[in-house]
């Protein structure tokens, strides 16, 4: 199915590797309006041939760690070895307001201005896993525009802010210096799906640095032990200054060791594929719930329903099943 003109030459622009068509694509994608949704997944499409050839990035860690920092550090580096580094930061949206700062590009003053480097900010509103909503469908529209690394940097370590190790090649956890000390405030989830993790500041305080790698290295070594072996045992942890640049040249050649190895294991498209047939189903849920809010019968019966499952006058799994059974009659 051929694009409009307007759309096949926003395409051609998105291909040329020319920012502002970028930028215009990009808007279409987060727009929420039906029509442009249908524009958006008919250009996602025309460009998908020209994706997948990015290595894909995943950053997070707790407010203070220095994550923009580091990903402007790195991203210089990066350039400096003739990489071309689109950085997607998500940042937290206000749960008053819905209001977001968006100033990560601020924070990367000199990464910003590189013609080589391509900054999106974009508000979580609200989404689960820390990334924003069309974070995925971004990071395909910068690998089509020629981007060879790709880092999505979260809004921060929580429960639920994992979803993007879902869509990315590694995922990448920072951590202070003094963190070793206390293991019980690191999350346990989040340290079970780093590949690798990075003290940062470690110049601050080398022997707290040392102290903390050595703990968060015992610690993912006893997580390998009660969960997941295989993953578990290819972590890394080292220790880095992104304010001096000490450690980046080290970390990216971890990076590359990294996707070397799970390429020559057959694991690394594996992964890819994995990630793909997940956003599918990702996105069918998504749908199924926003259209089960909405539906009419549910909407009518809903604030009933929660409030005896509230007082405890329903059970939660026999309110469900009715609510349910209102959204499939209805549908039927």
């Amino acid at each position: 199915m051929s694009l409009p003109a307007a759309d096949q030459s926003l395409a051609d622009g998105v291909r040329r590797r020319e920012r502002r068509a970028l930028a215009k694509a990009i808007t279409l994608l987060e727009s929420t309006r039906p029509d442009h949704r249908a524009r958006a997944d008919a250009l996602l499409n025309d460009l998908l041939p020209a994706t997948g050839g990015a290595v894909r990035l995943g950053i997070s860690g707790v407010p203070g760690v220095g994550k923009s920092t580091f990903i402007e550090a790195l991203g210089l580096h990066l350039i400096g070895q003739g990489h071309r580094v689109a950085v997607l930061a998500v940042d937290p949206s206000s749960s008053v307001s819905g209001g977001s700062i968006l100033g990560d590009k601020t924070r990367m003053e000199q990464l910003s201005v590189r013609e080589e480097a391509f900054i999106r900010p974009s508000p979580a509103s609200g989404t689960l896993g820390g990334v924003a909503e069309k974070t995925r469908e971004v990071l395909l529209l910068c690998e089509a525009a020629g981007f060879d690394v790709v880092i999505v940097e979260t809004v921060g370590v929580g429960q639920s802010e994992t979803a993007v190790a879902g869509m990315t090649d590694l995922f990448v956890l920072l951590q202070l210096p003094h963190a070793g000390d206390d293991l019980q405030a690191i999350k346990k989830g989040v340290m079970e799906l780093a590949d690798l993790v990075v003290i940062n500041k470690a110049d601050v305080d080398p022997a707290a640095a040392t102290r903390a790698q050595a703990q968060i290295t015992s610690a993912l070594r006893l997580f390998s032990q009660q969960g997941n072996p295989a993953h578990a045992a290819a972590a890394a942890v080292m220790q880095a200054s992104a304010l001096k640049s000490e450690g980046i040249t080290a970390f990216w050649a971890l990076v590359l060791r990294h996707v070397q190895a799970r390429r020559d294991a057959g694991s690394f498209e594996a992964r890819r594929r994995r990630q793909a047939l997940d956003w599918l189903w990702d996105i069918v849920r998504g749908r199924l719930l926003a259209d089960f809010r909405t539906h009419p019968a549910v909407r009518e019966a809903l604030p009933a329903a929660l409030a005896d499952v509230a007082a405890a006058r329903t059970a939660p799994s026999a309110a469900a099943r009715a609510l349910l059974n209102l959204f499939e009659t209805n549908n039927a």
